[in-house]
C-alpha cells in the first residue's frame, strides 16, 4: 500500500472540483485537488520515489512498487512557460516524502489569469484502488491524501 501524502497546504477540494474536464473526468487518474494556500511555498514530494517526469508546472514521482503520482501546479500553467515556478531537484533524482521539488507562488497564478488548484492523481490506477480519499478537509503539506494498493 502507497500512502499518498500533501505536497501542500492549502484544502483538498477534490477531483470533480478541478476546473479542467481532463482532470475532473478522472481522465489522467483518480485521485484528489488543493487549493493551495496563496503564499510563496514549495511543493514537496508526495511519496518516497525517483522523479520521473519534472516540468516548472508539474511532477510525476514514482515509489518502490511503481506508483507514479503526478502533482499538477495549477491548471493551464503550462502556459506560464516556467514564469514564477523554480525547480529544486532534477529529473531522475531519488527524493523522500516531503522534500522539496518545485517552488512557486499560487497567487502570482491566480493573478496571471490561471487557477492555482493543484490536481494530484495517481497514475493509471483504478479508483478502486485508491481508499481514504480526502476531498473536504483543511491540509498541511505531508498530511495524507489517498492510500494507493
Amino acid at each position: 500500500m502507497t500512502s499518498v501524502t500533501s505536497p501542500l497546504a492549502g484544502r483538498a477540494i477534490g477531483l470533480t472540483a478541478v476546473p479542467d474536464p481532463v482532470f475532473s473526468g478522472a481522465m489522467v487518474g483518480p485521485g484528489t485537488a488543493i487549493d493551495p494556500v496563496r503564499e510563496p511555498s514549495a511543493a514537496v514530494s508526495p511519496v518516497d520515489g525517483v522523479v520521473v517526469s519534472l516540468h516548472p508546472h508539474a511532477f510525476v514521482v514514482v515509489d518502490g512498487e511503481g506508483h507514479g503520482v503526478l502533482t499538477h501546479l495549477g491548471i493551464d500553467t503550462v502556459q506560464l512557460n516556467g514564469e514564477g515556478f523554480e525547480l529544486l531537484v532534477n529529473k531522475g533524482d531519488t527524493v523522500v516524502r516531503g522534500q522539496e521539488i518545485v517552488r512557486w507562488d499560487p497567487a502570482a497564478v491566480e493573478a496571471a489569469g490561471k487557477s492555482p488548484i493543484c490536481p494530484i492523481v495517481a497514475l493509471e490506477a483504478t479508483a478502486d484502488s485508491l481508499s481514504s480519499v480526502v476531498d473536504d478537509q483543511d491540509v498541511k503539506a505531508g498530511d495524507a491524501l489517498f492510500g494507493w494498493s
